[in-house]
Order: C-alpha cells, then sequence, then structure tokens
C-alpha cells in the first residue's frame, strides 16, 4: 500500500526510497515487530479470558516430575498475534498487485485458520482435530498454493527442477505430477515439523527467524538478475518482493518472542507453528531449495526425525531409542534446564542457516 508513494516522488524526493524493495523490508520487519510489543499484553489478556490454554502435550506420556504444571495455565493460540502482524505489516508495505505475495499471504491465513480451528476444539472437546483430517487439509492448502505458485508467470517452469545443495544446475528434471507431490511434501513436512518444535518457551519461532531469513536471502538473490545468473540459482522475476513478506515474518516472530522467552506468557500453539512452518517450505519452493531446507531447517528436521525414529523403533521392536520425542525432551530429561535447551538450539538453528547460505557459492 505505502508502495504507491514512490509515485509522488516528484513532489518529495525521499518518497523514492519506497521503490526499494530494501527499504519496504525493514518497514515490514519493524512495523511487524512493533505490533508485537504493543499488543502482545493485550493478545495474553484476551486469551486469558477466553481460556485458551490446553493441556500440556506431555500429560500421560512421561514421569510427572518432567510436566511444568505451570504451563498449563499458560494461553495457547497466541499465532493469532503472528498472523495478524504479518498481514497488517505486508498489506501496508508490499505490493499487493504482485501475485506470488497474495498466494503466500493467502496459505499463511489458510493454514493459520486450520490451526486455529485446531486449537480451539482442543479448548472445547480437549481434543483437537484428528491427526489424519488436520493433514488431509494441509495437503489441501498445500496442492492450491502450489497450483497457483506454478500458475504465476513469475515462476516459470521451475517447479519441475531438482536442485541439489552445492550444484549449480538442476539434478533432475521432475514430470509435472511428481513436482507437484514433491513441492507439496515440502510444504506440509515444514508445517510439521516447526508445529513439533513448538514445545519449550520460544524454540520454534526463534529458529524460524533464522530460516526464514536465510530465505529472505534466497528470494532477494532469485529476483534480482545479475545475482541470480552469477550465482546459479533460478531467476524468478518479482521474487524479490517476497521479501518484504519474509520480512514481515521475522519482525513478527521478534515481536512475538519478546512474550514468548521464558517464562512464556503465552504460546502460539497449531495457530502459529502451521502457518509460520508452511511459509517456510512454500518459500524454499519458490526459489528451488527445497533440499537445501534440510540444512537450513536442520533443528526442525532433528525434531521430526526423532519421532519417526521413536515411533518405528516402538511399533517394531517395542523399544525407545530415546527417552521422550520430539528430542528436546528427551535432553530435558537428560537434566538440561528449559534455557539450555532453547538457546542451545538456537546456535544449532544459526550454524545451520549459514551452512544453508554458503551453498550458495560453494557450487
Amino acid at each position: 500500500m505505502l508502495y504507491i508513494l514512490s509515485s509522488l516522488q516528484e513532489y518529495f524526493g525521499p518518497f523514492r526510497l519506497f521503490e526499494y524493495v530494501t527499504f519496504r523490508a525493514g518497514g515490514a520487519a519493524f512495523t511487524a515487530m512493533m505490533i508485537g510489543f504493543i499488543l502482545g499484553p493485550s493478545t495474553v489478556r484476551m486469551l486469558k479470558q477466553f481460556r485458551a490454554a490446553a493441556p500440556t502435550r506431555l500429560a500421560g506420556l512421561v514421569d510427572e516430575k518432567f510436566i511444568d504444571r505451570n504451563k498449563d495455565k499458560t494461553p495457547s493460540m497466541g499465532g493469532v498475534l503472528i498472523i495478524f502482524s504479518i498481514t497488517i505489516s505486508t498489506f501496508l508495505w508490499a505490493m499487493l498487485s504482485n501475485p506470488l505475495v497474495i498466494v503466500f499471504l493467502a496459505t499463511l491465513l489458510t493454514l493459520g485458520a486450520l490451526g486455529f480451528l485446531d486449537d480451539y476444539s482442543k479448548i472445547l472437546k480437549k481434543g483437537g482435530v484428528s491427526g489424519r483430517t488436520k493433514l488431509v487439509f494441509q495437503f489441501l492448502i498445500a496442492f492450491v498454493a502450489i497450483y497457483f505458485l506454478d500458475a504465476c508467470h513469475e515462476t516459470g517452469d521451475n517447479l519441475s527442477k531438482l536442485m541439489l545443495p552445492f550444484y549449480k544446475v538442476p539434478i533432475y528434471i521432475m514430470p509435472f505430477p511428481l513436482a507437484f507431490l514433491f513441492s507439496s511434501l515440502v510444504v506440509v513436512g515444514s508445517s510439521n515439523a516447526v508445529n513439533l518444535t513448538d514445545g519449550k518457551d520460544g524454540l520454534a519461532v526463534g529458529c524460524a527467524i533464522f530460516c526464514t531469513l536465510t530465505y529472505a536471502a534466497f528470494s532477494y538473490l532469485c529476483g534480482h538478475r545479475v545475482f541470480a545468473e552469477y550465482l546459479h540459482i533460478p531467476f524468478i522475476p518479482g521474487a524479490s518482493e517476497v521479501v518484504v513478506f519474509a520480512a514481515a515474518i521475522m519482525g513478527a516472530c521478534i515481536g512475538f518472542l519478546w512474550h514468548n522467552c521464558h517464562p512464556a506468557s503465552m504460546f502460539m500453539g497449531d495457530t502459529g507453528s502451521l502457518p509460520l512452518g508452511g511459509v517456510i517450505g512454500l518459500l524454499a519452493v519458490l526459489v528451488k531449495q527445497e533440499l537445501v531446507l534440510v540444512i537450513v531447517g536442520g533443528v526442525f528436521v532433528i525434531e521430526a526425525l526423532s519421532v519417526m525414529i521413536q515411533v518405528t523403533s516402538f511399533k517394531l521392536f517395542k523399544k525407545r531409542v530415546f527417552l521422550c520425542t520430539p528430542i528436546h525432551h528427551h535432553f530435558e530429561q537428560l537434566g538440561w534446564t528449559e534455557t539450555q535447551i532453547v538457546v542451545r538450539f538456537w546456535i544449532l538453528s544459526g550454524i545451520f542457516a549459514l551452512i544453508g547460505l554458503s551453498t550458495l557459492k560453494l557450487r
């Protein structure tokens, strides 16, 4: 919306700044962050009045001595603040005429609505939406998002390209059905991986900041023809505008982290984790760096793999590999404090992000 001010630069020179993606990205990040700072306390009060607190996920799974019952009183569904911050900031600072921005914003809102429904049903029925039903709707949302992403003129025929980290050229050109399914799996897998990581104060949202920052850099470079050709990555006209959306995500996450750090005033719940993970996966699909997401989102991958290994081992051999999963609970039972777990996982997330960025040059 504010982009239109650039048309008035002949009357006031500084308005030309609104032409630049970098300036608007900074404005989007700052706006979303301030919305989180300012509206956080009122959001906490609203959620408490709404009684938006769900029983801890560990109830009945591990020894009671490892469960902090004080968290049962902390309101969930704080993801509404993240989604609101991102949406308002995007409307203010992004070029809404860019179809890529609309696809990302729609994906955020629909996955957020799914997460909200799940959180709300937990409050009403203490059960939530069944895992199978939630997975079906996640795939449905991902299918629609990928379809419109592929239909955008800006993305061309990039959907079928499979890029391997540290390689200059695509290693395989996938047939459309396979490319469509693969891209959807990336979105849904990322969405669920962030959801599994959301178990400690500030853990998921902090790691999401590193992931989003990395893919914001990828998006900016893919949207610049000279940089894209030099780095041997797909050139996607208009992809740099998605940087404004990604910056809004980072700002919203920082604003939410102010209230979510230990001891948390509120949790994001599925309302926040499902859309955050989904749009990070969609960013990876846009810039054709899906496999790099395994590196950049290393913490999320480890969390998801720990659950898969635990379930498989128990079903086949009736033995547990970890004391508890996701793996951050394993370290908790080993005696790590919550702050140690979160900060150490943040450090790992930062390292993974740097390795992911290094794939741009080491080809």
